[in-house]
């Protein structure tokens, strides 16, 4: 039994697919699925069912799954605890963080909390948002820093993980001051999010109920890659307010649709409910 083979399970049973977990995993397909079925050798049922589609979780892989990601969780806990102890590590907050906050709203909201308490070291992991959750989930980091939308379900359930409000963001429509206006008759060119990003989940709910003609001619899981296409006048993108603020102020972006097509958003702070190191619980406790 090894610790890789859980966070292999976690990551798959996260993703549905061997092609994408082994790339979440920085593996091999080939290497993975042995090791999946390594897994499965061991506990001595099937964990998945296999099919064209993908990989879905049996009963005993739905059953075995959350103590599977308490453990890794538990494990990664004790040996940061075991050094921190035996000081050959500083007493460390470690965190994910999506893209677009980590540049913007990550530095400036942990100056504001570093006023109830000094904290020793962090260590700061950015990207998309499924990897951060499946970073969360497997308990490499304490905390993930997100968007969210009241009307998007998180894909970390409460009985696991609880959060904290620790600000508010706006999903605005922008597009460049000198973009071509749009041809007669032809919907305006969408700069879209990618089913990876937190973002793209919540633009994909809010026009599920209503939305505009739309001609998507692009797509990425970073918000500032978006941000740079509208700069460049290649279309419209939902883009945070946090993030285009200088482009805002400056002109070089302005609305391509009106307020109605405002996104309010929270900027959440995640962690799981089980019991964290000291310094963590200290630090969640002040905010």
């Amino acid at each position: 039994m090894e610790l890789l083979w859980l966070e292999d399970f976690s990551a798959l049973a996260q993703s549905g697919n061997f092609s994408r977990a082994a790339e979440l995993r920085h593996v091999t397909q080939p290497a993975f699925s042995r090791r999946i079925r390594a897994l499965e050798t061991w506990v001595g049922v099937d964990l998945f069912e296999r099919t064209s589609q993908g990989a879905t979780l049996t009963d005993a892989g739905q059953h075995m799954l959350d103590n599977a990601r308490d453990m890794t969780r538990r494990l990664y806990q004790m040996r940061q605890e075991a050094r921190e102890v035996a000081g050959k590590q500083a007493r460390t907050l470690h965190f994910a963080a999506t893209h677009s906050l980590s540049f913007t709203f990550f530095p400036s909201w942990l100056r504001a909390t570093e006023r109830t308490g000094p904290i020793e070291a962090i260590r700061l992991l950015s990207d998309n948002m499924k990897v951060c959750e499946q970073m969360l989930l497997d308990g490499e980091v304490q905390f993930l820093l997100c968007h969210q939308h009241p009307d998007v379900p998180p894909r970390l359930t409460a009985d696991q993980f609880q959060s904290k409000i620790v600000g508010s963001d706006l999903l605005v429509p922008l597009q460049a001051s000198d973009a071509r206006p749009a041809t007669e008759g032809m919907p305006p060119e969408h700069l879209a999010y990618t089913a990876e990003s937190g973002l793209g989940r919540i633009v994909s709910a809010r026009l599920e109920t209503e939305a505009p003609p739309l001609h998507t001619v692009f797509s990425s899981h970073l918000a500032a890659v978006l941000l740079s296409m509208a700069r460049q006048g290649k279309g419209f993108a939902w883009l945070p307010r946090t993030l285009a603020e200088p482009e805002i102020a400056d002109g070089r972006l302005i609305r391509a649709l009106d307020q109605r097509w405002d996104i309010p958003l929270e900027i959440r702070l995640l962690r799981p409910n089980a019991a964290l190191s000291d310094f963590a619980e200290d630090f969640w406790a002040k905010l």
